[in-house]
């Protein structure tokens, strides 16, 4: 395939284009910047070299050229949504600062459902990540921890982020093909709930249930988890 390196290479190494011939006609943001849409109207299953290279407007073989594999392509897309990070400037509460970060990644993912399909370290090395992964670690410059363990923190943090995000999308996506109502489906699962706890065979979850019947504040959840993460941290 014409632009394919024989051995292992950085995106972010090569040449914007390969080989001889006149101006390259497009950038890496204008690729990017089509995958992106491409993803955010129909999901990652949408994005393809073919479907790229015909909003492009350029056949598929010379978007090769621009973009090796489409592992590339999906670090593009992971590169460009990831220059929407606001970095400011530290307010010397690490703490404060780290749930500003994780606040503001799941409103990334949620703008971008795809996104978090493809968070993984192999995409955390380029240059927009370098620079959120640098904020990130000014943030941290008052908890008096060795590097090492700033990155472990970093890394867990966007894991519980990453997971308690693809489950918000997981549900949406499922109660958007539900033949009835959200309210209906909770009324129905609520009801044989209660039934099977009233029957006195799960007498620990009866008393979990009377303590807290609930109903769940999500974005308390998510607030009480962003504290044990950073509370497992604290000196």
């Amino acid at each position: 395939m014409a632009g394919r390196p024989a051995v292992p290479q950085v995106i972010w190494a090569r040449p914007e284009r390969t080989g001889r011939g006149p101006r390259p006609a497009f950038s890496r943001a204008d690729i990017a910047a089509v995958a992106v849409r491409l993803a955010d109207e129909g999901g990652l299953d949408a994005v393809s070299m073919r479907h790229v290279a015909a909003e492009l407007g350029c056949g598929t073989m010379s978007l090769y050229n621009y973009v090796p594999r489409k592992e590339d392509l999906h670090e593009l897309m992971v590169d460009a949504v990831g220059g929407e990070h606001e970095l400011w400037e530290p307010s010397g509460d690490w703490r404060a600062d780290l749930r500003r970060v994780a606040h503001q990644t799941r409103e990334l993912m949620r703008r971008h459902p795809w996104l978090p399909r493809l968070m993984s370290p192999v995409y955390g090395f380029s240059p927009n990540a370098l620079r959120f992964l640098e904020h990130c670690l000014a943030c941290m410059d008052p908890l008096d921890a060795p590097y090492g363990t700033k990155l472990q923190l970093l890394a867990l943090l966007n894991g519980c982020v990453t997971t308690y995000v693809a489950n918000e999308l997981a549900t949406a996506e499922r109660t958007r093909a539900l033949p009835w109502s959200e309210e209906q489906e909770n009324q129905v699962r609520i009801a044989y709930l209660g039934g099977q706890i009233a029957s006195g065979a799960y007498p620990r979850m009866a008393a979990a249930f009377t303590q807290d019947a609930g109903p769940i504040d999500l974005e308390a959840v998510f607030a009480w988890m962003l504290d044990r993460v950073l509370d497992s941290f604290a000196p």
